[in-house]
């Protein structure tokens, strides 16, 4: 408030005095106002909002109190804004019922700063503490916080933090081995003696990690879990009062099963001429007329035999009973080769009344092109591209627990997931076709192999599993040996035949050291192992009889290659694979990009579009032993990459859609030009690897040696 009497009598005639004196345009404060009072909002306690009701803010420490302190603009003295202290109140009434008060101040600061002091120790736990706050700027003080409009704040120090929790879980017991199982989902339930826990902070070794909040304080709270491995799974459990105090943890070790058979599984390999196909697991399915056995399967898989159905009314294959229960998780996956993709056809589903309660196969949408599809209920998720006469896996999978179907094609989730209501269903699973309000439709032209279904959650890495097909090596040419005007293939297969100008190069000098033997001079090693193929750059080239490797599917061919960097003059072709007018691929060197390219022609045409990826690398090499080379092209994915030492990149991968198939021989050292034959290499190349199938990371960076990579099967 404003002081009067001697105060104003005594401004007054100073205010004479001044304003006598003063120059033009200047203002001074005539009075000091007091400080604003301030505003609750403005007020923390441990940093949380004031809280000013019934319930106090709980704290497990002694907290800190903060209030934004500001005085009135007008209170400007000369241009110098007061400093103010901030006068801190805090009461409560003990446990003899007498009020206790403390006072704590802050040192002076400028307006509009913020203000804060700790809560001594030895304040009282469990305990409704009040607090209150004023600004003081020298000369008088302004209205506490808690006077109207505002109010006191309150909090309470807890200073006991909770007992650990107890975990436990009917179908993972703790510490008992081979229980549940991978992709098999368990209930664990957490649950501490404090009365005043609030939340569970949980983690499970890999993840997740996040938190739970029992229904009210103090009572337990379950969350549902799935192992996705066999190995030894540990969850921690923390449960948090409503001060934020933590106990300590609670480790719950358990041990799942390895993942169980599927439910229901036919491979199809039955004897030609059967009329049912036998069941690993579940039952036999009865086969019509429409579906011949002994057809073909994926290559790079365990597989023997397939079956073969025509599309036809008879072409199916029936259990006359459900193969799983689609009201709960499942999943439905198979090997399949459609003959056909211009219409509709089911490659799995389940029969309800007049419907399907699931469905896996392919759809035509009106506006676009073929697309593999899973159907559960009325939710349907669409993706891939399915080509005919080429092998995919599908998997779809509706998981209970999140409401979600999603489908995968070759180990690779495509679409996106949906929201799904399972239809009831006890009727026959069929393989080829679909039941509707009339009749069965939809049926499959193609090959089938391999037919799951699963009553449980199929786990990511059994997914990609599923989808494996192991490269098969083609060839392995190591440049050690010459004959014939030939090098061989390490397994006996189809030899390089050497053209003029091209040579094996071997290190004759031995070891030998220049500096002590006069006669001997410095000759660079092969480089890998005994030798490696030179060529001269203007003639020389190596080739096979034919092609080595289908370009129209999914392949692998790695090379180790060094060219001087003072030859590295113009564009240089290590590798390509002819076909009738143009190269399938072309694995070059251009300088004027200094980089390596792989080049690979949409279409067998002259001139036809070209897809180009590169990777930046000095012509001999970032060591000048040269750079090992791969292309892979892995046709289920329709993802084509260039890797340099191992590494690729996004400039070094691109989408081909619909590689093709050549025919002509695998070509070492030149490639076709507009001209013809062109681009012919001078330098050394070594280790020519090639697969069938598309090779993961890891595989790549085994390529190289002069043995073969253990091809990665995870």
């Amino acid at each position: 408030m404003r002081r009067t009497g001697a105060r104003g009598v005594l401004l007054g005639s100073c205010l004479a005095a001044v304003v006598g004196a003063a120059a033009p345009g200047t203002a001074y404060a005539v009075d000091n106002l007091p400080p604003k009072q301030p505003r609750v909002v403005d007020l923390q306690t441990n940093f949380k909002p004031c809280a000013t009701g019934d319930e106090p803010t709980w704290t497990g420490q002694p907290p800190v109190l903060t209030a934004l302190l500001a005085d009135p603009a007008e209170d400007d003295r000369i241009g110098y804004p007061e400093r103010l202290t901030g006068e801190f109140e805090i009461w409560w009434t003990d446990a003899a019922g007498v009020e206790q008060r403390r006072t704590l101040t802050t040192n002076p600061q400028y307006t509009d700063q913020v203000h804060r002091v700790t809560v001594p120790s030895d304040i009282p736990a469990d305990t409704a503490i009040s607090w209150r706050v004023r600004a003081n700027d020298a000369t008088v003080s302004g209205a506490w916080s808690s006077d109207s409009p505002g109010a006191a704040c309150r909090f309470a120090y807890d200073n006991e933090s909770p007992t650990a929790p107890v975990v436990s879980s009917p179908e993972y017991p703790q510490e008992t081995f081979r229980v549940g199982g991978v992709g098999v989902y368990g209930s664990f339930t957490m649950d501490s003696a404090s009365p005043d826990v609030v939340e569970y902070q949980y983690g499970f070794i890999g993840g997740p990690y996040d938190t739970v909040r029992p229904a009210e304080p103090g009572g337990p709270a379950t969350i549902r879990f799935v192992p996705l491995s066999s190995a030894p799974q540990r969850l921690t459990v923390q449960a948090r009062d409503r001060s934020g105090r933590m106990s300590p943890p609670t480790n719950y070790t358990f041990y799942p099963n390895a993942a169980s058979a599927p439910a229901s599984q036919w491979k199809l390999a039955d004897p030609a001429g059967s009329t049912t196909a036998a069941a690993e697991t579940g039952k036999p399915a009865g086969a019509g007329s429409g579906v011949t056995f002994g057809g073909p399967v994926p290559s790079g898989t365990s597989l023997g035999t397939g079956a073969t159905l025509d599309g036809s009314s008879h072409a199916y294959l029936s259990t006359g009973s459900p193969a799983v229960d689609a009201a709960k998780t499942f999943a439905v996956g198979a090997w399949v080769r459609p003959a056909e993709t211009g219409r509709p056809m089911t490659v799995a589903s389940q029969d309800a009344t007049g419907t399907a309660a699931y469905a896996l196969g392919l759809d035509t949408p009106a506006a676009g092109p073929a697309r593999w599809s899973f159907t559960v209920g009325d939710a349907k998720i669409e993706g891939g591209a399915p080509e005919t006469g080429e092998w995919a896996y599908l998997l779809g999978l509706y998981d209970t627990e999140t409401g979600y179907a999603q489908l995968f094609v070759n180990g690779h989730e495509v679409g996106s997931k949906a929201k799904a209501t399972p239809t009831a269903s006890d009727g026959a699973f069929q393989i080829g076709r679909i039941l509707s309000k009339t009749g069965y439709k939809h049926r499959w032209n193609g090959a089938l192999g391999d037919v799951r279904v699963y009553d449980r959650l199929v786990v990511p890495a059994e997914v990609s599993e599923l989808a494996r097909r192991k490269p098969k090596l083609l060839g392995h040419w190591s440049f050690t040996t010459e004959a014939d005007g030939s090098t061989p293939e390490q397994n006996g297969g189809a030899p390089l035949k050497l053209a003029p100008g091209a040579t094996i190069y071997r290190n004759t000098n031995g070891d030998c050291i220049p500096d002590i033997d006069p006669e001997c001079t410095y000759q660079r090693p092969p480089l890998v192992g005994e030798g490696n193929l030179r060529l001269d750059g203007d003639t020389g080239y190596a080739a096979t009889d034919g092609p080595i490797v289908d370009t129209g599917d999914s392949f692998t061919i790695g090379v180790h290659v060094r060219i001087a960097d003072e030859d590295a003059t113009r564009p240089m072709t290590v590798l390509s694979q002819a076909g009738e007018h143009t190269d399938a691929f072309k694995l070059r060197y251009e300088p004027a990009t200094h980089a390596w390219q792989l080049i690979v022609p949409q279409r067998d045409e002259a001139g036809a579009p070209e897809k180009v990826v590169s990777r930046i690398e000095m012509p001999s090499g970032s060591n000048g032993w040269g750079t090992h080379l791969a292309v892979v092209y892995d046709d289920a994915t329709d993802t084509l990459k260039l890797y340099a030492d191992g590494y690729t990149g996004e400039g070094a991968t691109t989408h081909l859609p619909n590689g093709w198939k050549s025919t002509g021989a695998l070509t070492v050292g030149r490639g076709r030009t507009a001209d013809g034959w062109g681009e012919y290499l001078k330098g050394d190349v070594d280790e020519i690897q090639a697969y069938e199938g598309a090779l993961k990371d890891i595989d790549v960076n085994g390529l190289g040696g002069e043995t073969d990579p253990c091809l990665c099967m995870g």
